[in-house]
């Protein structure tokens, strides 16, 4: 059982992808009136983005990009973006691309997909 917060503290939690296919997540508890920024400190996140590859200043909450200076609330998921390596609709165009293409090649030797 998770002990009783208090009004003095808040439970947050930081999510980031260091690549493609890896989501890592942590749970921290941290003073109330926590920055943003006081999160990411506090999760590691940037010694580790330090050594990897920086961070662009990308961070948000919830899907929403906020300031460094964002004061946090308890229920918080702070969240790291890493720059899109393709743009979405391109991406689209290309699996379109590769299933009509297995499709023709399926038809075209006569076998039926499982």
């Amino acid at each position: 059982m998770e002990r009783a917060e208090s009004a003095s503290e808040l439970s947050v939690r930081v999510a980031w992808s260091a690549r493609p296919g890896v989501a890592e997540e942590k749970t921290l508890r941290l003073p109330a009136g926590a920055t943003l920024l006081d999160a990411l400190r506090a999760s590691g996140v940037l010694e580790e983005a330090a050594a990897s590859e920086p961070l662009d200043g990308s961070v948000g909450i919830w899907g929403r990009l906020r300031p460094p200076d964002t004061a946090l609330q308890t229920g918080d998921r702070v969240e790291i973006y890493r720059p899109l390596e393709i743009d979405p609709k391109e991406a689209r165009r290309r699996r379109q691309r590769r299933q009509r293409e297995a499709a023709a090649a399926t038809k075209a030797s006569g076998s039926r997909p499982r």
